[in-house]
């Protein structure tokens, strides 16, 4: 059974897409209950309620969905020839079933990458963005300059999954027996060190609401002539951010562009310039062997590649704020959702 904070509220939302699961918060301010609502997009291996600390700390009405494969919402597979598509088209479906005719769009990691085609494909949905800890705009296996590093996109995809991992995904596993365990990855990766807020349990809960196999998570894979051997298949999560498929750098010729607040967290372990869930810098450090050097493989600077866009979309008549949690991880939003909501609050107003 989910477990609920209180103030949250679940319903069932049916579209001619898919059944999804929706979570909404009324906020603390009565007189916000007519504003537009912030709308809360989850990352990878997670779900809708890793949002729950930060719904209510908002005053502000919000909704948190759970994407295809994840959470309470329907198994479907992901057409990753579509990039993160599906997704935002599912978010976009869940949004005009509610009537919402404009939002404030948050996207954590995944998530990040599901509100820019959101905002590239139904911009008038959006009035604000933020972005936390998103996946490169260009998606994975690709340079500074979102060119591929190989045409295949070796070394991405759903063939770069740890098999234990997405074995222990499946199980159902809630211990910290080992690593690659839910609860391990959670600990050294989510967050930053020593954080704990008494919910891990319900944060486990949402990483194995994550449904698995190749048209969901990892996905598939081909084979690569290119090292480490293998390269991006077309089905599943993780192929849908490999660079053979995704790029949102159009949101820099839009012509309405919202502002965007792009939040990060100084300890992030997972969207970093040369993070250790990137089989290139695995190579450098000699953990993945034959790694073919720098100028063949280099690890990727996703933060780097992140901030190049951004500087692109304000040069053409965009806005955008970076904010660095000094004490965080990959979840800002979780381990200060009050300071998060401030911050959230203070963008929002720019564009109400």
């Amino acid at each position: 059974m989910t477990t609920l904070l209180e103030g949250i509220e679940q319903r069932s939302v049916r579209t001619d897409r898919l059944e999804a699961s929706v979570l909404r918060a009324p906020g603390t301010d009565a007189a916000s209950a007519d504003a537009a609502p912030i709308v809360l997009i989850h990352g990878n291996v997670s779900s809708s309620l890793f949002f729950q600390p930060l719904m209510q700390a908002l005053p502000r009405p919000s909704i948190a969905i759970d994407l295809r494969g994840f959470g309470d919402s329907e198994t479907l597979p992901v057409d990753a020839t579509r990039g993160l598509r599906d997704l935002s088209d599912d978010v976009a479906g869940v949004l005009d079933a509610l009537g919402v005719s404009g939002a404030h769009l948050v996207g954590w990691s995944m998530g990040g990458g599901v509100v820019l085609q959101l905002l590239l494909d139904r911009p008038e949905l959006v009035r604000s963005v933020t972005l936390q800890a998103p996946v490169p705009p260009q998606g994975f296996g690709t340079r500074l300059d979102g060119t591929l590093c190989t045409p295949d996109a070796a070394g991405t995809g759903g063939l770069g999954a740890n098999p234990d991992f997405i074995a222990r995904l499946a199980a159902g596993d809630t211990t910290a027996d080992a690593p690659t365990s839910p609860r391990s990855v959670f600990r050294s990766s989510y967050v930053a060190a020593d954080f704990d807020d008494g919910r891990e349990d319900l944060w486990v809960e949402s990483m194995l609401s994550t449904r698995t196999g190749e048209g969901n998570q990892p996905g598939d894979g081909v084979a690569s002539d290119a090292w480490p051997g293998f390269a991006a298949g077309d089905r599943g999560i993780l192929n849908a951010m490999s660079g053979k498929h995704l790029d949102l750098t159009g949101i820099v010729g839009i012509a309405a562009k919202p502002p965007v607040l792009w939040i990060r967290g100084a300890h992030d372990a997972i969207v970093a310039d040369e993070s250790f869930f990137d089989l290139h810098t695995l190579g450098k450090h000699g953990i993945v062997p034959g790694w073919p050097g720098e100028e063949a493989a280099p690890p990727q600077p996703m933060v780097a590649q992140t901030r190049a866009v951004l500087d692109a979309y304000a040069a053409a008549s965009g806005a955008y704020r970076e904010v660095i949690f000094e004490g965080a991880g990959h979840s800002p939003h979780l381990e200060d959702p009050e300071r998060f909501a401030r911050e959230l609050l203070a963008h929002v107003a720019t564009a109400d």
